[in-house]
């Protein structure tokens, strides 16, 4: 799917987005009856139309090669399919206190160019609101009339894992193919080889390599990891980690990949983090940036908390993790806040 980027010469119509989340600030909505966003990093317009009702509006913008290609190619049955978008979508006015409307929660709403989402709002707003769009997910149809898949799904794990020599990799593991080292997690065991925990792990090697007891006893102890998580940590180093395991374990992940020193799972895990951080994981993963040293992910949750406002979402979550965090890490949220409020 083509995504379109925002023009970032006019504010006015600029749309800010991070992870799944965008934001149009409207700051005088005045006399104009009709405003429409710059296309944005998802790949959506929002229009806000005003006759009696405030109307929001959201549909794709198609690239204009595709726009053209269709135009010549009118008989070649070219399909741009409409993306399959689910989302939570809010209004929040500044007059009066802050304010907020709340559409219910829209699944699997198929979107298409110029006829989208709509929301007909039937309160008056005047001056400055925020539209508020949060990506629960976003899905493309199959030309040939398969499952649609979303565009999040695998993107970060699949890479080359289905050729033939990464499968035979991958059968060595899920099948104990001439096992020569066994992994103890806190409740269970696995067969691994030392010759790809080794070429994949700096410290591993370090482990064989040296007068070390697990050179000796060919065991390692992970038992700070269940048997699901380590099996699930295998599995990437051994290139056949399933798309579902590697979501449901990513901060296990994230831990052993920073413990074992395995460079590209580390990355792996900050830039699926950063994809669909919300109101309920923030501060976990702002804590687990700040500990496992991951700058874009720390940068990512200070901006989710404070330009994007959410830190009024969770006032008293906020209150604990003041009481109890990092004071460093508190720090650096603080000046943002601070930062924010001198530029408001």
């Amino acid at each position: 799917m083509a995504f379109a980027f925002a023009r970032m010469n006019d504010s006015a119509y600029r749309v800010d987005t991070i992870s799944r989340l965008a934001q149009w600030r409207i700051d005088n909505f005045g006399s104009s009856s009709y405003r429409k966003s710059d296309p944005f990093l998802i790949g959506k317009y929002l229009v806000v139309e005003k006759n009696r009702n405030l109307f929001i509006k959201l549909f794709p913008v198609i690239p204009k090669p595709a726009r053209d290609r269709d135009n010549i190619n009118i008989n070649n049955n070219i399909n741009i399919n409409p993306p399959i978008a689910s989302f939570n979508i809010r209004v929040i006015s500044s007059l009066g206190g802050r304010k907020t409307l709340v559409h219910p929660e829209v699944k699997d709403k198929q979107l298409r160019s110029g006829e989208g989402f709509v929301w007909a709002l039937d309160v008056q707003l005047t001056g400055r609101f925020i539209i508020d769009l949060e990506f629960l997910d976003l899905k493309t149809a199959s030309s040939n009339g398969g499952e649609s898949r979303s565009i999040w799904s695998e993107a970060l794990t699949q890479n080359n894992t289905h050729s033939t020599t990464l499968s035979s990799v991958g059968r060595m593991l899920s099948e104990s193919i001439h096992t020569d080292i066994i992994i103890c997690a806190s409740d269970g065991t696995i067969g691994a080889h030392r010759a790809v925990l080794a070429a994949r792990s700096p410290v591993f090697h370090s482990m064989f390599s040296h007068n070390l007891k697990e050179k000796e006893m060919s065991a390692i102890n992970i038992n700070d990891m269940s048997l699901e998580a380590c099996q699930a940590f295998l599995s990437y180093i051994y290139s056949n980690i399933k798309h579902q395991d590697f979501i449901n374990h990513r901060l296990d992940l994230l831990r052993a990949a920073d413990k074992y020193d395995v460079s590209d799972l580390k990355d792996a895990c900050e830039e699926s983090l950063i994809e669909d951080i919300d109101t309920k994981n923030v501060l976990e993963r702002l804590q687990s940036a700040s500990m496992y040293r991951l700058p874009t992910l720390k940068i990512s949750c200070i901006q989710y908390l404070v330009k994007f406002g959410k830190i009024f979402d969770i006032s008293d979550e906020f209150n604990a993790f003041i009481q109890s965090g990092d004071r460093d890490l508190i720090g650096e949220v603080v000046n943002e806040i601070l930062s924010a409020w001198k530029g408001f």
